[in-house]
């Protein structure tokens, strides 16, 4: 099976158009090799491939016949990735979160509305 095409019925990625843009920006390899999407993968094969600022690294354990449901992913596919990646991964959530936090800055129209609301009510009762 062609590799964009295993990646897209692991559920790795949303369309195949979109595993086809990583092995075109050399974001993939089988088996430490660059990867074009037409790269025939097998079982036994490690596939490496860069996605959401996590390197992934997963054995092909078997070929699926078509994209299965995401309960059946791991019949398929062994992930190897380090723990540790994932946990970097929470760290930077957490540091984006530590210096803005969501909803705060600019305020939106409905916001500005409701303030110029306020300010009007305030100069007719004086």
């Amino acid at each position: 099976m062609r590799v964009d095409k295993f990646l897209w019925c692991v559920r790795y990625y949303k369309t195949r158009n979109m595993v086809t843009e990583a092995c075109k920006k050399n974001h993939i390899t089988v088996n430490g090799q660059l990867a074009k999407p037409s790269k025939e993968v097998f079982p036994s094969d490690t596939i490496t491939f860069r996605k959401d600022q996590i390197t992934q690294i997963i054995t092909v354990l078997d070929i699926p016949e078509s994209r299965v449901g995401a309960k059946l992913v791991d019949i398929y596919r062994k992930n190897e990735t380090p723990a540790e990646v994932y946990q970097h991964l929470e760290l930077l959530k957490l540091a984006k979160e530590h210096y803005r936090k969501t909803g705060d800055g600019r305020p939106t129209k409905k916001d500005r509305r409701d303030l110029d609301d306020f300010g009007n009510k305030a100069e007719n009762e004086s």
